[in-house]
């Protein structure tokens, strides 16, 4: 958090109005389930944005106005120009695109084993390269993606009566084979320029004709495989640019990014007898400051900060966030909507954020009986929780994100709705922004008809009904179009959130 010296500035209320709008259906089209949004992530920067889908795929969007292209300089009147979209909020175009997983098939387990992709990571770059971890429900990718010159050629006929038509199709048939992307075992393969060298001319009269583009690459450089039983839930690299951890229901690996080969258990919940399971974790995090600490949350809503020097198994937490002031009466549903579906560190360290079903809740880690604000996302949903566990609404996850000064916080809703708040007196009630270019149009309805994969942080999925299968309630919301994944940009009060397919982004 910043000093109170800014805090009247910064909590004043926000206007928010849309910015951008990438994959946007027109009204009747059907979106497919491989094209469903499922992790947003900025870099560090803010200059680059990467998004993740149900079909494997990352796409990168980069900030229009921090293009550089080598060697290049500009006129007076273009530097103009940049000075003047710098002082505006931040605009991304498309850079590229690929395929990070496939699906895939456990023999041993008989388990078929989804493409989709559950988180995306930026990690450092040394050299100017961007590196991206990303995660299906199993493995973990190391992917770096480069700008290459690429070089393209055409062959024409000087003499020739139809030169305009040899020329056409001599340079769309090279440039149809030089582009053509390959994959092999969900890695991109890379196409060089020394294509070029190995054309032989032909006949003389013929004139070569070579021109370079700019062109992006994306390369596998790792896979960290084999070492989760359970469904990855979360990665997060440290502060030492080193190490990252993964998570999955019951364990916690501690990874070295140059060793793919092998990784360290530093949290196992797993219990002798798995009958005598009553928790699971949910997320984890390393802390942004201290590369020892790191916090990971669980589906009985605790959050637990361990340090990693005390003990080679932190099974042992430092500190415990629990919200025992709850005084509510206790239901079948308590444990349920308690659950913490995503936590997040403020860059100072010293709160966390954490999103349950029906609130967001701030921690300062130095109070941790109680949660120092609590945000009711749709309270008015209470009433509905029977309604809601037997179409399984109940156990979506909804994600979270911080401001840079980390004042303002910002989570999804059903009817594609996103809710703004701010730290201080009078900031309960928020913003609600419905995440759509035209807020009249009605939200689009995108099936969800894949089987859900099994998971044990739906311990309770099944086991009771209570006689309302059948049962039909009219929601106030519309259940099917759910504002899940969001991210914050990093320096700028720019929100970027998906709903189905489409990525949309608001700035104030």
């Amino acid at each position: 958090m910043t000093s109170s010296s800014g805090e009247s500035s910064s909590l004043l209320p926000l206007d928010w109005k849309f910015s951008q709008v990438f994959g946007e259906r027109v009204p009747g089209e059907d979106v497919q389930d491989v094209d469903v949004i499922s992790a947003i992530e900025f870099d560090k920067s803010g200059d680059f944005l990467a998004v993740g889908d149900r079909g494997g795929r990352v796409v990168i969007f980069e900030r229009k106005d921090r293009k550089k292209t080598p060697n290049q300089y500009y006129s007076r009147n273009e530097l103009e120009r940049l000075d003047s979209t710098l002082t505006g909020h931040p605009e991304y175009q498309y850079k590229t695109e690929f395929q990070s997983h496939e699906p895939e098939f456990d023999y041993l387990k008989s388990m078929e084993i989804e493409e989709k992709i559950n988180r995306i990571k930026w990690c450092t770059t040394p050299n100017g390269s961007l590196f991206i971890l990303s995660t299906n429900d199993k493995t973990i990718k190391l992917w770096k993606v480069k700008e290459h010159k690429c070089k393209k050629v055409k062959e024409t006929d000087a003499d020739s009566v139809v030169y305009s038509e040899s020329a056409l199709l001599a340079e769309k048939s090279f440039s149809s084979e030089l582009q053509k992307p390959s994959t092999v075992n969900g890695r991109h393969l890379e196409w060089t320029g020394d294509i070029v060298k190995n054309i032989s001319p032909f006949q003389e009269g013929h004139t070569k004709i070579a021109h370079a583009e700019d062109t992006t690459r994306a390369s596998c450089r790792k896979v960290y495989a084999h070492a989760h039983d359970f469904n990855i839930n979360s990665i997060s690299n440290n502060s030492d640019g080193e190490t990252f951890i993964s998570a999955d229901d019951l364990r916690i690996n501690l990874w070295n990014l140059e060793i793919s080969n092998q990784c360290f258990n530093i949290i196992d919940m797993k219990p002798a007898n798995m009958e005598d399971l009553t928790e699971v974790i949910t997320s984890a995090e390393f802390h942004p400051i201290y590369c020892n600490m790191l916090a990971y949350s669980s589906s009985r809503g605790f959050i637990r900060l361990v340090d990693m020097r005390q003990s080679a198994l932190c099974d042992q937490s430092a500190m415990i966030l629990q919200d025992a002031d709850c005084h509510e009466p206790k239901s079948f549903f308590t444990e349920i909507i308690a659950s913490i579906s995503d936590m997040k560190f403020t860059n100072d360290g010293q709160h966390i954020l954490s999103r349950d079903y029906l609130n967001l809740k701030l921690w300062d880690m130095r109070k941790n009986a109680l949660p120092v604000a609590i945000f009711k996302i749709h309270e008015h949903l209470q009433p509905k929780l029977c309604d809601l566990y037997n179409n399984d609404s109940i156990f979506d996850k909804f994600e979270c994100c911080i401001s840079g000064d980390g004042l303002h916080f910002a989570t999804g809703s059903y009817s594609n709705l996103l809710r703004i708040f701010s730290y201080g007196v009078g900031s309960e009630e928020g913003v609600t922004v419905e995440a759509n270019k035209d807020p009249s149009r009605k939200a689009l309805l995108y099936s969800t008809s894949r089987a859900r994969r099994s998971s044990l942080s739906n311990l309770t999925r099944g086991f009771y009904r209570h006689g309302h299968e059948n049962s039909i309630n009219e929601f106030s919301c519309d259940l099917s179009s759910k504002l899940l994944h969001l991210a914050w940009h990093p320096t700028s009060n720019l929100i970027a959130c998906a709903s189905g397919n489409s990525l949309y982004m608001y700035y104030a």
